[in-house]
């Protein structure tokens, strides 16, 4: 069984963020990137199907994106116990996901694989289109929002959990090779020590392969603003009646609704 997964940089959310002289997007100069949250959980997911009992390669690709650090992404698969890991084309600034989604295809041409795995979004678009995307052009069955991945004996098909709202879980069997969209990990991402991340940056090979990209999605980004700041929020306290009498005055005073008859 070979494995590849797909990894995005996105911004640290734990940093503040501003945004771009064009008012189109962020202001990438200064931000601290980390590895997409979901792209973990696919790679842990990989990892511990490699490892129990299924056997196979691990493959790390990402895109060759100016802003980040890939490179250190990279190594941190490997320091994570990836088996090989690929950089896929070069640009300026992060695609958006057609294409993504048409670089990855490109590469997978010259990859083995038997299943795909990505993470089902990340936090900078909240789209989840990659993975449905790059089944469109691999012609692969795709599954996403998946919780659990179980792979039969004969290593033809996948069984997997996709969750739905109210804790509603559906099970689906695909036929391999398969793209899978994966909204958690059986297990927590295992640590990978700074001091191997940075002896692999040094010592690791990191292949490099073109990826065409094709003509993306065709929207643009008209306009980006911070949220405004509210004023004040009033906290209601009292016992129940008194609660709801005052909920339903502000709502009145407003025009929502009608007052509460006592």
């Amino acid at each position: 069984m070979d494995y590849v997964v797909l990894l995005k940089q996105v911004p640290d959310l734990a940093e503040e963020l501003e945004i771009d002289a064009d008012g189109t997007g962020l202001d990438r100069e200064w931000l601290s990137f980390v590895a997409s949250e979901w792209d973990e959980y696919a790679l842990e997911e990989a990892l511990l199907l490699r490892d129990q009992g299924h056997g196979g390669t691990v493959t790390c690709l990402a895109l060759g994106v100016e802003t980040g650090d890939v490179d250190e992404l990279l190594a941190t698969c490997l320091a994570r116990g990836a088996d090989r890991v690929i950089k896929v084309g070069s640009f300026e600034a992060p695609p958006d996901s057609h294409t993504a989604a048409a670089a990855f295809a490109d590469a997978l041409a010259h990859v083995h694989y038997d299943l795909i795995l990505t993470g089902v979004q990340a936090i900078d678009d909240l789209d989840g289109q990659v993975g449905p995307l790059l089944a469109t052009r691999l012609d692969l069955p795709h599954v996403s929002v998946v919780t659990h991945i179980a792979l039969a004996h004969h290593h033809t098909t996948v069984t997997v959990h996709q969750e739905y709202a109210g804790g509603i879980v559906a099970e689906f069997e695909a036929t391999l090779p398969a793209v899978l969209g994966v909204q958690t990990s059986r297990e927590t991402p295992r640590y990978a020590p700074v001091s191997r991340i940075r002896q692999l940056m040094k010592t690791a090979t990191i292949e490099a392969m073109a990826g065409g990209g094709g003509a993306g999605s065709g929207l643009v980004i008209e306009a980006m603003a911070i949220p405004e700041t509210g004023s004040t929020a009033e906290m209601i306290s009292g016992n129940p009646q008194a609660i709801a009498e005052r909920i339903a005055a502000i709502l009145s005073e407003r025009g929502i609704g009608t007052a509460v008859a006592r």
